[in-house]
């Protein structure tokens, strides 16, 4: 990076010195967190290295290491959006969480009036339509403003909002989406350098670079949302917000929806508790117990600006910019994962693996599924917790390579977890998941023909008849392979 003074230089280590913020349980990768952010902040234009330089020098010289990491993610649409996923990562210290969570729903900064002209060339048709003078938040890559329009004369007036991008957003996301994929590479090769274990960044950065690009097409967005609604058509305590007609394919005109974070704890706990149920029974187990030949569809930025409590004590989900979608044979692959460790037959885990993803090195996949059962014959629970922590130790040592889909659903888990624990600590995603696929699988139970093996019906619990037969099967091994602690 070419510094044009001594005061760009003692700014830039300032920058550098916020890798000191990672846990004292991850130290270690504080060297190589700096380097990142160098490679990152160097490949920037000089445009743009220039407003960073000059954002931190307008605070004050006392401001905290938080402070100007949430004053740098303002100013980067990617560090922004990898702000908010790990914002209520319980592994993180309460007060950098609490800065990052500020990410979540800022005051906006970018003036109306560099927005207003986009909106009366789009909306100059729309009759009965009257524009707030101010924006209402701001987000990583849009502004939201408020609006009223009343269709008729007779009509009651309705509350919307638009979502407009923010001013040059879109080249600034290009920029820094360019520069991701060689930031994997180069993290691999850093590894190395500091001693570190080699994670797989290059496809893991890939990946969400290539969803985040997702978040400037508006009408992919408004095609989201029209699919979500009618999927929680039959929840009544869900809302997605309605898209109104005259949305345009740069500028979404929806319902507003009243409410407050869900974090928010403005209740008694056990009501929390029932929020942080209504939230994951949402945004997880119905979707993915409900998904029928063309998948399940996941919001993939489930964090907590996203979740609105409503007054009345329904749960709002918005911005659905960002979804991924499993197959249904991944979800099957999923709960065959779950049966193996139940069983501790560790070959039907490692052969559920592999239908998720891509095996590197085998043996490193037989070592890990061996350490999780273990946890498993050790009296952990074989949920969908225990399943994300060993497909992330997987994917981070790069003995397998997951899809696309199955990263950014490993994603919205762990962005998903941490809000939940955020909303009722008493709360686990296992128990929610668990009720809702045995309801499923109850359901199914009147019109199960039992008499072909093979036969799985739509959505239900993803288990064919012999999945059943052979739980029934397995249980005097696995009795024989707890006590004797063999492998399957």
């Amino acid at each position: 990076m070419t510094l044009p003074s001594d005061t760009d230089d003692g700014l830039l280590r300032m920058l550098l010195r916020l890798s000191d913020l990672l846990p004292p349980a991850h130290a270690r990768f504080r060297p190589l967190l700096a380097d990142a952010l160098l490679f990152f902040l160097d490949r920037l234009s000089p445009r743009r290295q220039r407003d960073i330089f000059t954002a931190q020098l307008a605070l004050p010289a006392n401001t905290s290491r938080s402070r100007r990491l949430l004053a740098l993610f303002r100013l980067c649409p990617t560090l922004h959006k990898l702000g908010q996923v790990v914002a209520h990562d319980r592994r993180l210290s309460g007060d950098l969480r609490q800065r990052l969570q500020e990410l979540e729903t800022l005051v906006p900064t970018d003036s109306l009036l560099a927005i207003r002209p986009l909106l009366e060339r789009e909306m100059g048709g729309v009759a009965g339509l009257r524009i707030a003078r101010k924006a209402l938040a701001e987000a990583s890559v849009a502004v939201v403003v408020p609006f009223v329009w009343q269709q008729a004369a007779n009509a009651p007036p309705l509350q919307g909002v638009f979502k407009v991008l923010r001013p040059g957003v879109r080249d600034r996301l290009e920029e820094e989406l360019a520069i991701w994929p060689a930031l994997g590479t180069f993290l691999e090769e850093r590894c190395a350098a500091h001693g570190l274990p080699v994670f797989d960044y290059a496809n893991t950065l890939e990946s969400v670079a290539h969803l985040l690009a997702n978040e400037v097409h508006l009408d992919g967005e408004q095609a989201h949302l029209r699919q979500a609604a009618e999927f929680h058509a039959g929840s009544p305590d869900i809302v997605i917000p309605r898209v109104f007609p005259f949305s345009t394919p740069t500028v979404t005109a929806m319902e507003r929806v009243h409410g407050c974070k869900v974090t928010t704890q403005d209740l008694p706990a056990t009501e929390m508790r029932q929020r942080a149920e209504r939230m994951i029974r949402a945004l997880l187990a119905q979707p993915f117990w409900s998904s029928g030949e063309s998948g399940a569809i996941f919001h993939a930025d489930p964090h907590a600006g996203n979740l609105l409590a409503t007054p009345d004590g329904r749960l709002a989900i918005l911005d659905w910019a960002l979804t991924t979608t499993l197959a249904k044979r991944q979800c099957e692959s999923i709960v065959q994962l779950v049966l193996g460790a139940l069983t501790l037959n560790d070959r039907r885990v490692c052969a559920a693996i592999g239908a998720l993803g891509q095996s590197l090195d085998d043996a490193q996949v037989e070592a890990a599924v061996g350490q999780a059962i273990g946890q498993v014959r050790g009296g952990g629970f074989p949920g969908f917790e225990w399943m994300t922590s060993l497909l992330d130790s997987l994917a981070a040592t790069s003995a397998v390579r997951f899809p696309e889909e199955v990263s950014l659903f490993r994603k919205a888990l762990l962005t998903l977890s941490g809000v939940a624990a955020d909303v009722s600590p008493d709360m686990t995603i296992d128990g929610v998941l668990i009720r809702e696929g045995a309801s499923q699988f109850i359901r199914s139970l009147w019109w199960r023909p039992w008499i072909w093996a093979d036969w799985r019906p739509r959505g239900d619990a993803h288990l064919s008849n012999a999945d059943l037969f052979g739980l029934g099967a397995e249980l005097p091994a696995s009795t024989l392979r707890f006590w004797g602690g063999g492998r399957g």
